[in-house]
C-alpha cells in the first residue's frame, strides 16, 4: 500500500473526514504533518502544493489535494487503486 502523508491541524473536521475515509479503505498508518505546532511545516505545505488550507494529501508521490479531492477520487472508483499501487 503506498505510503499517506497528510498536512493538518488539530481542529479540522475535513482532516478528520479525510482520515476517517482513509481508515475505512484500509489505510493504517496515516503520517500526519500538523502545521499548526509548526509554523515551518505550514511554509513547506504552501510552497509543495501552492495551497494554504489543510488538509493537503498524498499518496504515494501523488498530491490528491484536500478531502473534496480525496472524496472526489473515492466516488470515482479511483482511490483504492491509488493506495494499492506499490509505495
Amino acid at each position: 500500500m503506498n505510503k499517506v502523508l497528510m498536512y493538518c491541524t488539530a481542529i479540522c473536521p475535513f482532516c478528520v473526514m479525510a482520515e476517517r475515509l482513509l481508515r475505512t479503505k484500509g489505510v493504517e498508518e496515516i503520517e500526519k504533518i500538523r502545521v499548526d505546532l509548526d509554523p515551518g511545516r505550514r511554509i513547506e505545505m504552501m510552497e509543495k502544493t501552492r495551497r494554504r488550507t489543510v488538509p493537503q494529501i498524498y499518496i504515494g508521490a501523488t498530491h490528491v489535494g484536500g478531502f473534496d479531492e480525496l472524496a472526489a477520487l473515492n466516488h470515482a472508483g479511483e482511490l483504492d487503486a491509488l493506495l494499492a499501487e506499490a509505495g
